[in-house]
């Protein structure tokens, strides 16, 4: 049967207001939600993934006695249903199909999990494979696309190069040291290995994407990241996807204004083409009901502008009592960052000017020699949203930075070098695409914004 033989959930709810689609033969196919009867009338709730909605079929069995095979068919079961598209403005739903025929086309045995209730999220995550098939994660991974489709297509449209780096690399850009090691030996020689040397999986592709913006002027990487890191939290992730813009010729200044851009353009594109989606989350995943409000005021807000240095001063003055203690010189965390953007600027904020001794080596000191050209971007609700900063343009500054902080010099000469061929102040920064999710959606845990979650201890699939 071709494909073109059948109608898309979606395209039913645009024929909902056109009178001329009334009593309509339809033909439509996809996966039974609820199948429930009262001897006489059925009525089954019908997704085809190509909406969040679902679509109404109702099948008589008065009339149809074949159709009591119809009220048997389980939640999970695929189908195929022919019918006419019947319009019903004063009913719940917009419309129905009425069933005239209705194919089985494939069983779900009884231990389906995905009955009709209220699953937690706790329990979803141990069936990955079949999550999608729910409310939540029918909207979540379509937000998901939508955001990551929007991305691209703001650096596309401002004339950004899409880069994509190695995943396998010889460096760990971060220098934390936490990183998977990619060898084909038992016994950790790695002179004798695939590549005759210590190999990892990327922590980030911004250092192989700064040559590239350096030929280029404006480039962009989106791609998968991994890190080793021991973290349980609701906000870590061993493997997750990064953004990471790179543009020549500009300071700090200017790296600020392409993340306020790049946000609003995302949280535009997905209020916009995902109503549905995102009124579930704001009904379902806000207590005050507030999430869609708050993006809506984000987008439409002037991000300001504060050092890290006052953001200190502010906390040490505002007499709360937080978990982690402030000074000077410590990295904050995210109960002084939503302190600051919640209840200090009451709204999106850049955090500048770090102490350098809490930063990545390739951020650009300042001339007090204390503090990096870097920024973090808080929003209401998450704090850190975006870290970025001015990369160091100098080589003597960069090689002195990196022998200071006791990073190998060999294997980073190339890096090193393109401040000897020609450099020029550049920037750049690194977005979470799954972070930028959690803000989105309100859901919580980063373990429920990417299909299969890799993190401490779980390698389910």
């Amino acid at each position: 049967m071709l494909r073109n033989q059948y109608k898309l959930v979606k395209e039913l709810y645009t024929l909902k207001n056109d009178p001329t689609a009334a009593n309509s033969d339809v033909r439509i196919r996809g996966w039974v939600k609820t199948n429930r009867n009262n001897g006489h009338i059925g009525f089954m709730s019908v997704s085809d993934g190509s909406c969040f909605e679902n679509i109404q079929v109702v099948y008589n069995i008065d009339e149809h006695p074949e159709f009591a095979d119809a009220a048997k068919i389980a939640t999970g079961c695929s189908v195929d249903v022919s019918g006419k598209f019947i319009l019903t403005p004063d009913a719940k739903q917009p419309f129905e199909v009425a069933a005239e025929e209705v194919i089985l086309l494939g069983t779900c045995d009884s231990d389906f999990p995905m009955q009709k209730k209220r699953h937690s999220l706790e329990f979803l995550r141990e069936v990955p494979h079949l999550r999608p098939r729910t409310n939540t994660f029918n909207a979540l991974f379509r937000v998901r696309s939508v955001l990551c489709g929007a991305i691209h297509e703001f650096f596309q449209t401002n004339g950004f190069l899409y880069i994509t780096p190695p995943l396998i690399t010889g460096n760990d850009a971060e220098g934390a040291g936490e990183v998977f090691t990619v060898t084909t030996r038992e016994d950790g020689d790695y002179e004798k290995d695939f590549f005759g040397k210590h190999a990892c999986l990327t922590v980030s592709g911004q250092l192989h994407v700064e040559p590239f913006a350096l030929a280029y002027d404006k480039v962009y990487t989106f791609g998968p990241t991994f890190r080793a890191e021991n973290s349980n939290t609701t906000t870590h992730a061993s493997e997750f996807w990064m953004v990471e813009p790179e543009i020549a010729f500009a300071d700090l200044e200017d790296d600020m204004e392409l993340m306020e851009a790049m946000v609003k353009y995302c949280i535009n594109a997905v209020l916009e083409r995902c109503p549905s989606e995102m009124a579930f989350f704001n009904q379902m995943f806000d207590k005050e009901h507030t999430l869609i409000d708050r993006l809506t005021a984000v987008a439409n807000s002037e991000f300001k502008v504060m050092t890290y240095t006052e953001a200190v001063d502010l906390l040490l003055k505002s007499g709360r009592e937080f978990q982690y203690p402030v000074e000077w010189g410590v990295d904050l965390k995210t109960e002084h960052e939503r302190y600051i953007c919640e209840e200090v600027v009451k709204g999106p904020v850049f955090l500048t000017d770090y102490p350098k001794d809490i930063k990545a080596f390739y951020m650009r000191i300042n001339d007090d020699g204390k503090t990096v050209a870097a920024c973090d971007c808080l929003v209401p609700g998450v704090g850190e949203l975006i870290g970025g900063s001015q990369r160091e343009e100098r080589y003597d500054v960069l090689v002195a930075r990196m022998e200071e902080m006791g990073i190998e010099l060999d294997s980073l000469k190339w890096y090193c070098d393109l401040r000897r061929f020609g450099s020029v102040k550049h920037a750049g920064f690194g977005l979470g695409l799954e972070r930028f999710i959690l803000y989105l959606t309100n859901i919580g845990n980063i373990r429920d914004t990417i299909p299969y979650a890799r993190t401490p201890r779980n390698l389910m699939f």
